[in-house]
């Protein structure tokens, strides 16, 4: 927890730290030494600006370093030989593993700043600000601060809730609150996004698009109670959700889509922010204080991206690649999935993969969050580019609403018809009376190396995500062979396994990791 606290002095002046997305607004800022957080607050636009760095720099460690390799190695949806990692695909990581650390940290920097525009906006806002313009940016802040802690309870179990880093700045030993807590306290955090985050319905101006709404924060609280067994509360706001029009599926039909995108679209840094965006990290590479993201570095092929980068860290696994139905009719593959020969007319100007293409001993490589070099992405350099992150986006929250229904939650044809809204815009055919498992499928495919596999295993309980897991292929191809065959790894994990270990780093700062949890103050 020192870690943590001490940056909590620059941390609680987050606000000179206004990083950009990509739109004009949130490169429009004065100079970093021009003021400070008593004299900032003063107009609306400064307000407004006060979060812009909530949605880039906070992420970047856990995003460009440590979210593919939970989400995705973890998962067997991808596998790699890079010593760095490769424990994440085995199960045997431990607190002493620097990645993990990186989670802890950036995840912790990301409340940290959150925190700061929480607690400190009220007190140094002129009162010529209106308070709508006000509980709107708190609002925003607390919907970032409500997912970090999603993802730190979803990774490490029991965490302990920091709600005001002002108060631990003397005593850094922190008790960790149960999980049942930290979704409470999750859930407090998205209503009030819900209450006071403005309203909006997602256009052609992407531009506009950019920051979460009342909307995004009904989506985000639908995806916490279907992670609580809620269905009734997962199925009722995610179909609030749907009915408001606020959200497009990109590509999609039937009156809640947008038929000027793809699924490839999705993915172009041209389309960041596009109708189907409920909440995605705002990358860019322009101006003094903005921030990319590294992750294509780690996924693309050498010489894609223009610089030394292009490591190809990671391969879709043979388990990932057979789990598509239809690999020709399935547009995801193409726009997920580099195949040997495979054509790309939009990235570098027409880009022919190798016939060679192996990454990871996979003859195969990533394609989703690939998206070339400077001159046709948008900008860049090694390891910052502009192109956005998805945390939630429509087409998962169509799967939300699914298997809400699916678990008792709403009507069935309602389910079903979100589901197959999805198989449709991917392009195959429509499941007449699916089941759970069929919505657990689409989501693997929809969402892959979107970082959120892994969670939805461990999610359907211990006992299945420890039979499926360990019946995963994570091997590689014998290319010595024709046709090629198969180095088989399968590995168990054990109940331990469904939770990473904290930081050897942070129990040592702070003993009281190894406490049992103690119940949360919600000061009622």
């Amino acid at each position: 927890m020192n870690n943590l606290l001490r940056t909590k002095f620059l941390l609680t002046l987050a606000v000179l730290f206004l990083l950009p997305s990509c739109t004009a607004e949130f490169l429009d800022r004065p100079p970093e030494d021009s003021y400070n957080v008593v004299d900032f607050y003063q107009t609306e636009e400064q307000v407004n600006s006060g979060t812009n760095h909530l949605y880039s720099k906070p992420w970047f460690n856990f995003i460009s370093n440590v979210s593919w390799c939970i989400g995705e190695l973890s998962s067997g949806n991808g596998r790699t030989w890079d010593p760095r990692n490769a424990d994440f695909t085995n199960f045997a990581i431990t607190g002493e593993h620097g990645t993990l650390t990186q989670a802890w940290e950036s995840l912790y920097a990301v409340v940290a700043q959150a925190n700061s525009v929480i607690n400190t906006l009220p007190e140094f806002v002129s009162p010529d600000v209106s308070q709508d313009v006000v509980n709107n940016a708190i609002g925003e802040a607390r919907f970032i601060r409500g997912t970090a802690y999603f993802y730190l309870v979803r990774i490490f179990g029991s965490i302990p809730i920091i709600a005001d880093n002002d108060e631990y700045i003397l005593e850094p030993v922190v008790p960790r609150n149960p999980e049942s807590d930290v979704y409470e306290f999750i859930k407090r955090d998205y209503q009030f996004a819900i209450d006071h985050c403005y309203q909006k319905i997602r256009g052609g101006s992407y531009d506009l698009n950019a920051k979460v709404s009342s909307g995004s924060a009904k989506a985000m609280l639908a995806k916490i109670h279907l992670y609580e067994q809620n269905y009734t509360e997962a199925f009722q706001l995610s179909q609030e959700v749907i009915n408001s029009g606020e959200f497009k599926l990109y590509g999609g039909d039937a009156g809640d889509g947008d038929p000027s995108g793809s699924y490839y679209d999705l993915f172009l840094t041209a389309n960041d922010n596009n109708p189907e965006s409920i909440f995605a990290l705002q990358w860019s590479t322009s101006g003094q204080y903005a921030e990319g993201n590294g992750i294509q570095s780690l996924f693309a092929p050498a010489g894609v991206t223009g610089f030394s980068d292009g490591w190809s860290a990671v391969g879709p696994s043979l388990d990932l690649q057979d789990a598509y139905e239809d690999t020709e009719q399935d547009v995801r593959y193409y726009a997920t999935i580099m195949d040997p020969g495979s054509y790309y007319g939009d990235l570098n100007g027409g880009y022919a993969v190798s016939e060679n293409i192996n990454h990871q001993g996979t003859n195969a490589g990533i394609k989703k969050y690939v998206v070339g070099n400077a001159a046709t992405n948008g900008g860049g350099a090694q390891q910052s580019y502009p192109n956005n992150t998805y945390i939630l986006r429509y087409g998962e929250l169509l799967l939300i609403n699914a298997e809400a229904a699916l678990m008792g939650g709403g009507s069935s044809s309602f389910g079903a018809e979100s589901l197959n809204k999805v198989r449709r815009r991917a392009g195959l055919e429509n499941i007449d009376n699916p089941t759970v498992d069929d919505v657990f499928q689409e989501r693997r495919i929809e969402l892959a190396f979107e970082f959120e596999f892994w969670y939805d295993v461990v999610r359907r309980g211990p006992s299945f995500a420890m039979s499926y897991l360990s019946t995963t292929e994570r091997g590689t191809f014998n290319n010595d062979t024709t046709p090629p065959t198969v180095n088989s790894e399968m590995y168990s994990p054990t109940m331990d396994d469904m939770l990473f270990p904290y930081p050897t780093n942070e129990i040592q700062n702070n003993p009281a990791l190894q406490q049992p949890p103690v119940p949360y103050n919600f000061g009622e």
